[in-house]
């Protein structure tokens, strides 16, 4: 199990006096955060972009080398990055190495059904739970850079309060479904935060991890389920072959059931550089939004600032 957060998360000492502090996120989200809260003091580098799974992510040659270079390292931990766990830890020895997700309590923390002591590493899909990551990135990096808490806090402060607007938003959209309709049937079972923040039933191909195997037996039960309980859209991942789920469908239709692909959402990394879903409040707001739409919601079609499909 990676680093118990908490003080281990602000364990940290002052970089030497630079202009900016060569920050090395391994995941989007983090680096969102990051990149939100530093503001002008701070230089990110993200490893793992658009479209591409954290859970059996390797890093090239590069990522050392950048990862070597850096001032400090913000990865999500929960063993989200499980390839990476080792050399992280190696790092760690001698340089800032944050797992930020880790300041969550245990007791709030979703348990992993397939591996023992561990726990569901997709926090992020709880903005109230987001909230805590992102307090402990400001304070690590105001232990990074002392100079900047003023700045730090100025900006987490922003952040927090478009967290709390996109929580308010999600929870009248996903509301505003059919109360028998509220079944989320993904990939992989990484939306689970985001199910028992907004009472929505979550059901993945796959376990909390890809790494998992997704099984005939599996994909049987749920297309049987989808049939009994007339589930009208199931939804593929940008960052998870469409695989199973495209086989869900062609069982269903098998008998005679009809459901479609209610649309592409956001799991293990976000949208594309440069986009509102680029971001991490996009990214929520694109996937809470998508949801309620195709599965008999109300929801503006543009999202919560009619910022959907837009560029930033």
């Amino acid at each position: 199990m990676l680093a118990v957060a908490g003080a281990a998360i602000l364990a940290v000492s002052p970089v030497k006096a630079v202009e900016k502090l060569n920050i090395v996120t391994t995941v989007g989200m983090i680096g969102d955060a990051v990149q939100r809260i530093g503001g002008d003091r701070v230089e990110v580098t993200n490893l793992i972009g658009e479209g591409v799974d954290p859970h059996s992510y390797w890093q090239t040659r590069s990522d050392v080398v950048k990862m070597g270079r850096a001032d400090a390292i913000f990865a999500n931990g929960l063993y989200l990055e499980a390839q990476l766990e080792e050399l992280l830890l190696k790092l760690k020895e001698r340089k800032p190495v944050i797992f930020a997700a880790e300041v969550i309590p245990v007791e709030e923390r979703r348990a992993s059904e397939t591996y023992e002591d561990r726990f569901d590493p997709h926090v992020w899909m709880s903005p109230k739970l987001w909230r805590q990551v992102v307090a402990g990135i400001q304070a690590s990096l105001g232990e990074l850079d002392p100079d900047g808490k003023a700045t730090f806090e100025k900006n987490a402060k922003v952040y927090l309060a478009e967290m709390d607007r996109l929580h308010a938003y999600a929870s009248d959209v996903i509301a505003s479904i059919p109360e028998e309709q509220r079944i989320l049937v993904t990939a992989h079972d990484a939306f689970g935060y985001l199910g028992r923040d907004y009472g929505i039933e979550v059901l993945g191909v796959q376990g909390i991890s890809t790494q998992s195997e997704a099984g005939l037996q599996r994909v049987e039960e749920l297309v049987n389920l989808i049939v009994s309980r007339d589930v009208g859209a199931v939804f593929v991942e940008s960052s998870v072959s469409e695989r199973n789920v495209k086989a869900l469908v062609e069982g269903a239709a098998a008998q005679g059931h009809d459901v479609k692909i209610g649309g592409e959402l956001f799991s293990d990394a976000m949208g594309a550089p440069g986009t509102y879903e680029g971001t991490y409040i996009g990214m929520i707001d694109h996937n809470v939004t998508r949801i309620a739409l195709a599965l008999g919601g109300d929801a503006p079609e543009r999202g919560m600032d009619a910022k959907l499909g837009a560029g930033l």
